[in-house]
């Protein structure tokens, strides 16, 4: 292999890093050595921030360009934008692997612009702390108006609706509802194009938090709520989603009610433990024995026990 052979191999594993004059000059000496081939970057890849409107753009852009839609649009308009700014190793993935996840990977389960955030949020976090960043945005997903996104030069369909979860059918079929546009419509592409971008910019708010780029948005705490006599509030923490907050009820010594004010956990999953778990205490006046908590969501179920628990201990005897 003659020596320019082996610098056009150099450039070619390097993908499309940008070279100075002086380092293309450099590069025969570079190659000398035995060692021709860069290594693969150890997983979890280093993160580097994004501009979260350049990011809504590109996505939009994607989901309607050639191997497009919403799981592909999220994760190659932010792959390629990395690759842009960035170099080698971003320019390495191409995000259209994922072309086949539009409409819940064809079976209308997870969101797929959900399905290509989460790969973004696989491929520089390990599984803790990915998992925490995906209850983070599954949470905003079921709590937010969407889509928030207006594309210049596509008008946006004026409705905006909160998913009941993150299922495709839920999201699309709650919006086409609210607005009576069918799926083959120009607006339900406009939105889900739209709702993307916005998964996508949020991947990236939380990416650049996490990693120090970003100051976490300030949150207005609630005000406390007014309690009766017979009333207490009760926390403990869950390992999945954090903080769980409930009201207990007395009526005399026994429990008349408990109410779950606030909780981080995923949603559906939730909603498995919570009626079950909470009649139970209710019966067993917050004795935790013999309480079965496998009901699919082990550690919420567990949490609301703690939290319950918690908000007895309250009570003076």
């Amino acid at each position: 292999m003659n020596m320019e052979q082996t610098r056009r191999e150099f450039l070619r594993t390097a993908g499309k890093i940008t070279l100075g004059a002086a380092a293309v000059s450099a590069v025969p000496a570079i190659v000398k050595a035995e060692a021709t081939e860069i290594p693969a970057p150890k997983w979890p890849w280093e993160y580097k921030p994004l501009d979260k409107e350049e990011v809504k753009a590109r996505v939009f852009a994607n989901f309607n360009g050639a191997n497009g839609g919403c799981c592909s649009g999220v994760a190659s308009g932010i792959l390629d934008l990395m690759a842009e700014k960035y170099g080698y190793p971003y320019n390495q993935i191409d995000g259209h692997m994922f072309a086949n996840g539009g409409g819940g990977y064809g079976k209308r389960t997870l969101c797929g612009a959900l399905g290509g955030a989460l790969a973004i949020l696989g491929l520089f976090l390990e599984s803790g702390d990915s998992g925490k960043l995906r209850n983070e945005l599954y949470a905003w997903y079921t709590s937010t108006e969407l889509p928030i996104y207006q594309p210049a030069d596509k008008p946006a369909h004026p409705v905006k609706t909160v998913s009941p979860s993150q299922q495709c059918s839920d999201s699309v079929g709650t919006w086409m509802a609210a607005s009576g546009c069918e799926f083959g419509t120009p607006e339900r592409g406009v939105r889900c194009g739209s709702l993307s971008a916005d998964v996508a910019a949020k991947a990236i708010e939380l990416l650049n938090i996490h990693f120090g780029f970003e100051e976490a948005p300030v949150v207005e705490e609630a005000a406390a709520p007014e309690l009766a006599a017979n009333e207490y509030i009760g926390t403990a923490k869950s390992e999945i989603g954090g903080e769980i907050k409930v009201k207990v009820t007395m009526d005399g010594d026994n429990i008349a009610n408990i109410e779950v004010l606030s909780h981080g956990e995923t949603p559906g999953f939730y909603e498995k433990s919570v009626p079950s778990i909470t009649d139970a205490l209710k019966a067993s006046n917050g004795k935790a024995d013999g309480i079965d908590t496998k009901t699919g969501a082990t550690k919420t179920a567990e949490a609301i026990i703690a939290a319950v628990q918690d908000a007895l201990s309250q009570i003076k005897k």
